[in-house]
C-alpha cells in the first residue's frame, strides 16, 4: 500500500473551499496538539504546519491531511486520529525549508502511515 493517501483529505474531512486554515485548533485523541501556522501542498504532499506551542519545546511539528478526521469551521477547530505522543514522535521538523524537501515529505508520510489504523485516517 503506498503512503499517497496520507497526504489527501477524506472527503467527510476535506476543508470547504477557500477555508484559511491558519489559527485552528488541532487536538488529537489526547488533546490539544497546538494551532495550524499553514497548510501547504508540496509535491501533491497536502499538510498542516502545527505551531505546538510549549509542550514540543516551542517546535512545529508537520501533520499529513490524511490523518484528520474533522473540521469544524464553527470553532475553529481541526480534529486528528493522531494523539500528542504520535505526533511529537513523528520525524523532526526543524526549518521551513523542509516542507519543499521531498526525502522529508516521505519520511513523515511513511512515519504517520506505519501508525496503527486506528491512529490513520485515510480511507
Amino acid at each position: 500500500m503506498t503512503t499517497d493517501a496520507i497526504w489527501s483529505y477524506r472527503p467527510q474531512a476535506a476543508p470547504a473551499g477557500g477555508t484559511d486554515l491558519s489559527g485552528f485548533t488541532v487536538t488529537g485523541a489526547d488533546g490539544t496538539i497546538g494551532h495550524v501556522d499553514r497548510e501547504a501542498d508540496h509535491f501533491g504532499m497536502r499538510h498542516l504546519v502545527v505551531d505546538t506551542g510549549a509542550w514540543v519545546f516551542g517546535k512545529s511539528v508537520l501533520v499529513p491531511a490524511g490523518v484528520v478526521l474533522g473540521i469544524d469551521p464553527d470553532e475553529r477547530r481541526i480534529t486528528v486520529s493522531c494523539s500528542r505522543a504520535e505526533v511529537k514522535a513523528a520525524p523532526r521538523f526543524h526549518v521551513d525549508s523542509e516542507t519543499m524537501d521531498p526525502d522529508y515529505l516521505t519520511r513523515v508520510g511513511a512515519y504517520y502511515h506505519s501508525l496503527p489504523p486506528a491512529a490513520r485516517a485515510t480511507a
